[in-house]
């Protein structure tokens, strides 16, 4: 399994998957929507970008190749929650056309800036539907967004004059890949922003979301705490390694991970490696396809599991799912974690 991959996300290698969060779809298709000059400090990131301080053409490297944007988006589409948060957060919502495909709900601080933009689909929307949009940049986090079973390919759409975006830790080669970091992250960020021609917002959004892991990583508040962190599944559950969003986070507040001997950022581990581990504290994703509470059910009442010391002393933290992959808010993710941690009886 790849530092990336996950079992029930949106991507072509996945045999299911629970569906997100029902929404009305709001179709709004054909609607113009303003293009915005949202002036910030020239100037951010560490992309290849052949012009800086929002010039176009603007041009760079993603998954092998490169993405060249020759005109500021005003039509932008963004696909899967990861994509819609990285440009919420960068403040470009006036230059966007539409979103589609959530995993649980948005962020409080975007809930006003994402109810200002057209829903295409609850999932993926179809070729006509996105076409319908009238895009002229679409971003993803997975790469099952940009698929023939979806809005299709990047090779398509680039031909029809639309360039894309997929998260760089979510390329279809492996060589491609990059390693999962905060700094990554950030770089990403830098890239969407210039895309966007924002290059100053990235800027604004890094430098408060560097202050606040540092905050985060001085607290210490997983000093001395074993963590399993438990995504999903029931059957063999579904964990963060030692190479991901939940392992970064892990470091980031100074909790042991149960399975840093893992490799990768997800796996699947059996109930006796948990047992063993007889973690101090579990962290559960709180997602719409498998919500924090289940998981809680189903391990506070299986005859084995609840005798685990996290479950007696009830030492559960839950996380939305959107704060535990390498995007906008892993930052916000690493900072509940630490703010349970500090908040659990010791």
């Amino acid at each position: 399994m790849s530092a990336y991959s996950r079992p029930n996300s949106p991507r072509p290698n996945v045999a299911r998957r629970v569906p997100a969060r029902s929404r009305l779809v709001a179709l709004g298709l054909g609607l113009a929507i303003a293009a915005t000059g949202c002036a910030g400090a020239p100037g951010s990131g560490s992309s290849s970008a052949s012009a800086t301080g929002g010039a176009f053409p603007v041009s760079v490297n993603n998954c092998g190749r490169t993405v060249t944007v020759k005109q500021q988006p005003t039509r932008a589409v963004a696909l899967n929650q990861g994509a819609i948060e990285e440009a919420l957060a960068l403040g470009v919502q006036k230059q966007m056309a539409g979103t589609a495909y959530l995993d649980d709900k948005v962020a409080d601080k975007y809930k006003d800036a994402y109810a200002s933009i057209p829903v295409l689909a609850d999932k993926y929307p179809t070729k006509e539907v996105f076409a319908q949009a009238k895009p002229d940049f679409a971003l993803a986090s997975y790469a099952s967004a940009f698929s023939d079973k979806a809005v299709g390919t990047r090779d398509e759409l680039e031909q029809q004059g639309i360039p894309t975006y997929l998260d760089p830790f979510a390329c279809d080669n492996k060589a491609d890949r990059a390693q999962v970091s905060f700094d990554n992250v950030w770089s990403s960020l830098g890239d969407i922003a210039k895309l966007f021609g924002q290059p100053g917002n990235a800027t604004t959004v890094i430098d408060a979301q560097k202050t606040e892991l540092d905050a985060v990583k001085q607290a210490k508040a997983g000093d001395g705490q074993k963590v399993f962190w438990w995504d999903s599944q029931t059957d063999t559950p579904f964990t963060g390694g030692n190479a991901g969003g939940p392992a970064l986070v892990m470091q980031a507040v100074g909790a042991t991970n149960a399975f840093a001997d893992v490799d990768g950022a997800w796996a699947n581990v059996p109930w006796e490696k948990v047992v063993a581990a007889d973690p101090d504290v579990i962290v559960l994703a709180d997602a719409s396809w498998s919500t924090a509470q289940s998981k809680i059910d189903y391990i506070s009442n299986d005859p084995a599991l609840k005798n685990l010391k996290a479950v007696q002393n009830k030492r559960f933290i839950t996380v939305p799912f959107s704060q535990t992959t390498p995007g906008a808010t892993l930052v916000d993710g690493a900072k509940s974690v630490s703010d349970q941690l500090a908040a659990l009886p010791r």
